[in-house]
């Protein structure tokens, strides 16, 4: 199925798409847009077995609940960036380890080249925001962020690999 072929179709859905993703998304804690485009995609992964004329709205909508299933499950299991498990949280020398690793990530960050810095520093942000959000923040498109951040990791990794020791086979120190 190719939705460029059929524009009928995105009209037809289109709207109750919208609808049934802005309902069931807080709940999920996704974007709707996000959430609009997993349908989308699971309605194009069906090719021409996809659903009939007669029955697309009710796929539709089990669809989306799908999705928003989905997305809380994964919500579920994501641990947000900053968090310390609860077991090692109160081990001093865990604190200790976890604060050098801390400073010698945001130093290394404080060293990378041209705009990596607060693209890193708004990935990383406790505030956890979305693409669209650190898209205006540093004023570039949304569609550059992805690109700029591989660039930015691969810095960032090969700035790291040089600082920290890697491990001998099978995981022994040297």
């Amino acid at each position: 199925m190719d939705l460029r072929r059929e524009p009928e179709l995105i009209e037809e859905l289109g709207p109750l798409l919208s609808a049934e993703a802005a309902a069931e998304a807080p709940a999920a804690g996704v974007d709707a847009a996000d959430l609009e485009q997993a349908v989308w995609v699971r309605l194009l992964e069906q090719g021409p077995h996809g659903p009939g004329p007669s029955g697309r709205a009710r796929w539709l909508r089990r669809a989306v609940r799908a999705e928003a299933r989905l997305a809380r499950r994964r919500a579920r299991r994501e641990i947000p960036y900053g968090v310390t498990p609860a077991d090692t949280a109160d081990e001093p020398e865990d604190a200790l380890l976890h604060g050098e690793e801390n400073r010698a990530l945001r130093s290394a960050v404080a060293r990378l080249p041209g705009r990596c810095p607060e693209l890193m520093g708004a990935l990383l942000s406790p505030r956890d925001l979305t693409y669209r959000e650190i898209a205006g923040e540093l004023g570039i498109s949304q569609g550059s962020l992805g690109p700029v951040r591989s660039r930015c990791l691969g810095c960032l990794r090969r700035m790291l690999a040089g600082e920290v020791a890697a491990p001998a086979p099978w995981g022994k120190e040297r």
